[in-house]
């Protein structure tokens, strides 16, 4: 992909080269500046349109990603990771040598196990486990892999929720939506190529971070999509306002803000154009989008979504609804998972919130034909550990091991891999750090990992870091 970077501009420079270069020096700091990513450069049809699509490394196998986030640690030990031994061990103390060198968010090293609190049942052809609290996902368990062998390096919630979604502890990096943008751009005109949503008890603990664009130009940024009846603000112009004034504005606005952009060369100002113009077309397009009513009654059941209403399920439906309409990358976020008590409750009401509509969505893509080239993926910033916490009804964040599940465009269905040992404390076969996860969907996606860079601050900046990220083959149809 070309690389492209994004330091401050030396003003009083290009002033000189402009003014004083007769010429040849103005055509040489544009040319330099286009390199280096300083300046707008053109797409193949003219234009400087940094959402107009681009063609993938290879050829993919999806074209778009639906990443259901389940914000907060979904416990795999309730949910996918079956631990018959861990209730053998109930109420009594872990061995030392396991929690040798480990580092938990509140617990203490006195902390006893916990068993399972709910029974596990085997599902599909493929005969996987799943926990009694996930009757729709066991209907689909045929269309999934689930990766029981996750591990991430941060055990509280905003800078593992970060590293998940960009790759980084650290704020300010590019998040996977905004990498997919940056190399695959949009295939829908009239809406973004990234959308956002939330739902649950609040929004992410890594706020607006994990969908930033962190340095890429903030064109790839995800966009925020409310729930409720008006989903996205302003659509309609103010009294006094008719749609010819509103355009001769912003065409007189445009026409400035592209003078001003071939003069200094800053790329926000292009971002300027394209976000004043998306909102223009969003006026039109997103009121047809958002209105699930309609939806036909046996689809409105199938995810449980009730129109003009807040719900996850409602955002899995508008999820499909936008993918069908060429947007690349829809993130749902459903922050509610973290259980350091009333844990049996607490996973029976997000269960019951998240697992009909997050099933209907496999379901629902995949009768559309939609499925094969849309890569869907469910899981939170880790798991939660073994030890009780919080009395008798409880668990802490747990980084060692966790699960999550991808399904779609390119993903071997019926597949389990990986393993944890007996008390589901650490990855013992299968190990996925994040940024093979990064890496794989990526590849999906068509796009090389290690390839896919933008350089910065000296460096070409990837999704996956410095690290020795592989792609799982074991997931791979």
């Amino acid at each position: 992909m070309n690389q492209i970077s994004h330091p401050a501009h030396p003003i009083a420079r290009r002033w000189f080269l402009q003014q004083c270069g007769v010429g040849l020096g103005a055509i040489a700091a544009t040319q330099l500046l286009q390199e280096s990513g300083y300046a707008a450069t053109k797409s193949a049809t003219g234009s400087q349109d940094s959402l107009a699509p681009r063609e993938p490394h290879h050829s993919p196998k999806a074209k778009n990603i639906i990443f259901l986030f389940m914000g907060g640690g979904p416990s795999h030990l309730e949910l996918y990771d079956n631990k018959p031994v861990l209730s053998k061990f109930d109420g009594k103390l872990p061995p030392e040598d396991l929690l040798k060198g480990y580092r938990a968010a509140f617990i203490n090293p006195h902390s006893k196990f916990l068993g399972p609190k709910f029974k596990f049942n085997r599902h599909g052809e493929c005969g996987a486990e799943l926990s009694e609290i996930l009757p729709h996902l066991a209907e689909v368990v045929d269309d999934i892999a689930i990766i029981k062998s996750m591990k991430t390096d941060a055990f509280n919630h905003a800078p593992a929720q970060i590293q998940a979604l960009t790759g980084s502890q650290l704020f300010g990096k590019p998040s996977l939506g905004a990498w997919t943008i940056y190399g695959l751009g949009s295939e829908s005109k009239n809406l973004p190529g990234f959308v956002v949503f939330s739902s649950g008890n609040k929004g992410p603990s890594g706020g607006s971070s994990c969908w930033g664009s962190g340095f890429l130009p903030t064109t790839h940024q995800g966009v925020m999509f409310r729930g409720g009846q008006e989903p996205v603000l302003y659509l309609k112009n103010p009294p006094g306002v008719s749609g010819k004034l509103q355009r001769d504005s912003l065409d007189t606005l445009k026409a400035l803000n592209q003078r001003h952009l071939e003069q200094v060369g800053d790329p926000e100002i292009a971002t300027r154009i394209n976000s004043f113009e998306m909102a223009y077309r969003m006026q039109a397009s997103a009121p047809d989008v958002m209105d699930l009513s309609q939806e036909t009654k046996s689809t409105l059941e199938l995810y449980g979504a009730e129109p003009g209403k807040t719900s996850f399920a409602n955002n899995c439906l508008l999820a499909r609804r936008l993918v069908e309409r060429g947007v690349r990358c829809v993130q749902l976020f459903h922050e509610s998972w973290d259980q350091h008590g009333g844990l049996v409750n607490g996973l029976k009401n997000n269960c019951k919130a998240t697992d009909q509509a997050s099933a209907a969505l496999i379901k629902d893509l995949k009768q559309r034909g939609l499925l094969e080239d849309t890569l869907v993926v469910w899981g939170g910033e880790f798991g939660r550990t073994p030890m009780v916490q919080g009395g008798s009804d409880g668990r802490d964040h747990h980084p060692n091991a966790f699960t999550m599940w991808l399904a779609g465009g390119g993903i071997k269905g019926g597949t389990t891999i990986g393993r944890s040992d007996d008390f589901g404390f650490n990855v013992i076969e299968d190990e996925v750090p994040v940024y093979d996860l990064h890496a794989t969907i990526l590849h999906l996606l068509g796009l090389d990992p290690h390839q896919l860079s933008f350089r910065f601050q000296g460096l070409d900046q990837k999704l996956i870091g410095v690290n020795p990220a592989k792609v799982v083959q074991k997931i791979l149809a």
